[in-house]
C-alpha cells in the first residue's frame, strides 16, 4: 500500500519504479469508469437525441427524489465543519508534518483556481442577469427594480457561497487527512467509508464500484466545462477576432487547453498547478480591481453589502427552499448535484495541499474566506451587468438571451474602457480557470487509479488526454452532447452524495481523536 508522509516534488517519480508503475493500477476502477465513459460517447455519437432523453428522465428523477437530501447535507456539512473549527479540535494539525509544503498565498491561489474553476466567470456574469430578468420565486421584488439586482446577487450568492464551498472539502478532507497520511490508507474515495465498513471496503468490487462513481462524476464535471470552454472560447474569438467560430477553431482552442492543463498535470502539485493558480489569482485581482474603480463602483458596493445581507439574513429559507420544484431543478439542485459530483475527489485534492495546516485554517479558508471572495468576484462581474442593464435596459439581457452565457461576459467587458481588452483578458482567465480545474482532477483521478498521492506521470497523461478526447466527441456531435453530459452531472451525483454522507459524524469523531492524539 503506498503512502507518503513528506516527499517532496522531484521525488514523485521515484515513489513507484518508472518499470512496474502501471502494475499499481486499479484495473477494476480503470475497467469500470472507462467502460462507462465509453459507453456513453459511443451511444452519444449513434443517437444522441436517445441519450438526451434518458439522461433527462434521470435528472429529473435525481432531482425530485434527491435535492431535499441534497439541501440538508449540504447545510450539516457546513455546519459541523464550523463547529470542529472553533473548537480545540480546530487546532489539530493535517498531513502527519508540521511544515505545509506550499506558502499560504500558493495554498490559496490554488483552491480558489481549483474550486472556483471555469464556470465561475461564465456564470458570475449570466446568473446575476439570469435571476435579474427572472426573479427568484422565493423573493417579490418588481422585476427590473435595483432591489431585484441586489436579490438576484444574493440568490447568486447562496449558489456559489458557503454550502457549495464547505461540500468540496471540509469535512471529508479531514477524514482523507487522517485515514491517508496517518493511518495509510490510499487516497481513493472508498476510504471515506473505511470507518463503517471496514477492510471490505478497501477490496473487491464494491470499493471498486464507489471510485468509479466517484472518478465517473468528477470526468462529467470536468469533461463538461472543457467542451463548454471550447464552444464559448469559439464564440469569443469570433465576436472579438472575426474568427469563424467553427469545428476547426474549437478543436484548436480544446487542442490548447490539453497541452496546458497536461503540462501542468505532469509537473505537480508544486509546481504547474501552484504556478497556473498563482498567475490567475493575479489577473483575476487585477480585473477585480479595474471592474470596480472604472465600471459602476457605486452599484458593485451598494449590491456586495446588501446582497451579503440578505443572503446571511435570509440563508435557512433560501437553503431549505422547497416551494418551487421545477425552479429548483434548473438552479438549487443543478448547482447541488454538480458540487457534490466534485465532493470526494476535491476533498483527495485538498488534503493533498493542505498537508501542515491546521483543520481550523483549512475549514476556514474553504467554508468562509473562499465563499466571501467568490461572492465578491460575482458582485464585481454579475453586478457590473446588472448595473449596465439598469441604466440601459437591454444592453445585457438581450444578447443574453437564450442563457448565452459568453455573450453575456463579452456584453459586460465591452462596456468598459478599453473593453476589449478586457474581453480578452477574460478569455485569458477563464481558459485558466478551466486549465487548473483540469490539471487538478487529471491529477486526483490518477491518485484514485493508484492509490498513491504522487501518481506516475504516465497515469496523470493518460487521464488528461482522456478527457480531452471525451469532450471532442461530445463537442462533435454539437451544443447537445456537452449538455447532456452536463445534465448527467446530477445523475452521477446520487451515489456519490450517499459516500459524502458519514462524513458528517466520522469527521468530528476523527478531529477528537486527532486532538488527543496531537495533545491539543
Amino acid at each position: 500500500m503506498s503512502h507518503t508522509t513528506g516527499t517532496s516534488a522531484d521525488a514523485e517519480e521515484t515513489l513507484i519504479p518508472a518499470s512496474r508503475w502501471y502494475q499499481h493500477i486499479d484495473l477494476q476502477v480503470l475497467l469500470l469508469s472507462g467502460g462507462c465513459l465509453v459507453l456513453f460517447a459511443v451511444a452519444a455519437l449513434y443517437d444522441i437525441n436517445a441519450v438526451s432523453t434518458w439522461v433527462n428522465g434521470a435528472f429529473a428523477f435525481s432531482a425530485t427524489y434527491f435535492g431535499a437530501y441534497w439541501q440538508l447535507l449540504l447545510l450539516a456539512t457546513f455546519f459541523i465543519g464550523l463547529f470542529i473549527a472553533s473548537s480545540r479540535s480546530g487546532a489539530v494539525v493535517l498531513g502527519a508534518t508540521v511544515q505545509p509544503e506550499m506558502s499560504t498565498f500558493k495554498w490559496v491561489s490554488v483552491v480558489m483556481c481549483t474550486l472556483l474553476a471555469g464556470g465561475g466567470v461564465f456564470w458570475a456574469a449570466a446568473e446575476p442577469m439570469a435571476h435579474f430578468v427572472s426573479p427568484p420565486p422565493l423573493y417579490d421584488a418588481p422585476s427590473g427594480s435595483v432591489e431585484a439586482g441586489y436579490n438576484a446577487l444574493s440568490q447568486s450568492f447562496m449558489h456559489w457561497g458557503f454550502l457549495a464551498w464547505a461540500i468540496l472539502g471540509s469535512l471529508t478532507a479531514i477524514v482523507f487527512s487522517h485515514l491517508h497520511y496517518d493511518k495509510g490508507l490510499p487516497l481513493k474515495p472508498r476510504t471515506l467509508l473505511y470507518p463503517i465498513f471496514g477492510q471490505r471496503v478497501m477490496t473487491g468490487w464494491f470499493g471498486a464500484i464507489v471510485d468509479a462513481c466517484c472518478v465517473l462524476a468528477v470526468v462529467a464535471g470536468t469533461v463538461g466545462p472543457i467542451g463548454f470552454l471550447a464552444l464559448q472560447m469559439g464564440f469569443g474569438l469570433e465576436k472579438l477576432f472575426g474568427m469563424s467560430n467553427s469545428f476547426s477553431l474549437q478543436m484548436v482552442v480544446l487542442v490548447g487547453l490539453v497541452m496546458i492543463y497536461t503540462g501542468s498535470a505532469i509537473s505537480g502539485v508544486t509546481r504547474g498547478i501552484q504556478l497556473l493558480s498563482r498567475f490567475n489569482i493575479i489577473l483575476a485581482a487585477f480585473l477585480m480591481l479595474y471592474m470596480l474603480l472604472l465600471g459602476p463602483t457605486s452599484f458593485i458596493v451598494n449590491g456586495y453589502i446588501q446582497g451579503m445581507g440578505t443572503y446571511i439574513d435570509q440563508f435557512i429559507p433560501m437553503a431549505t427552499y422547497r416551494g418551487d420544484e421545477a425552479w429548483l431543478s434548473w438552479w438549487t439542485v443543478f448547482f447541488w448535484g454538480w458540487f457534490l459530483g466534485y465532493g470526494p475527489l476535491m476533498a483527495m485534492f485538498v488534503a493533498r495541499i493542505s498537508r501542515g495546516r491546521t483543520i481550523r485554517q483549512m475549514v476556514l479558508l474553504i467554508s468562509v474566506v473562499a465563499p466571501v471572495i467568490t461572492c465578491f468576484w460575482f458582485t464585481i462581474v454579475g453586478g457590473s451587468g446588472v448595473a449596465f442593464e439598469l441604466a440601459e435596459p437591454g444592453v445585457i439581457s438581450e444578447p443574453f438571451t437564450g442563457m448565452n452565457l459568453p455573450a453575456a461576459l463579452l456584453a459586460i467587458t465591452e462596456q468598459l474602457p478599453l473593453g476589449w481588452m478586457v474581453s480578452v483578458l477574460f478569455l485569458v482567465l477563464t481558459t485558466i480557470f478551466v486549465a487548473t480545474t483540469g490539471d487538478s482532477m487529471t491529477y486526483t483521478i490518477s491518485m484514485v487509479m493508484t492509490g498513491n498521492d504522487h501518481p506516475h506521470m504516465a497515469v496523470r497523461v493518460f487521464w488528461a488526454i482522456i478527457m480531452g478526447l471525451m469532450a471532442a466527441i461530445l463537442i462533435s456531435i454539437g451544443e447537445g452532447g456537452v449538455g447532456a453530459l452536463q445534465s448527467f452531472i446530477v445523475v452521477a451525483a446520487v451515489p456519490v452524495s450517499l459516500v459524502l454522507l458519514p462524513s458528517l459524524w466520522n469527521a468530528p469523531a476523527i478531529a477528537r481523536q486527532m486532538a488527543k492524539d496531537q495533545g491539543v
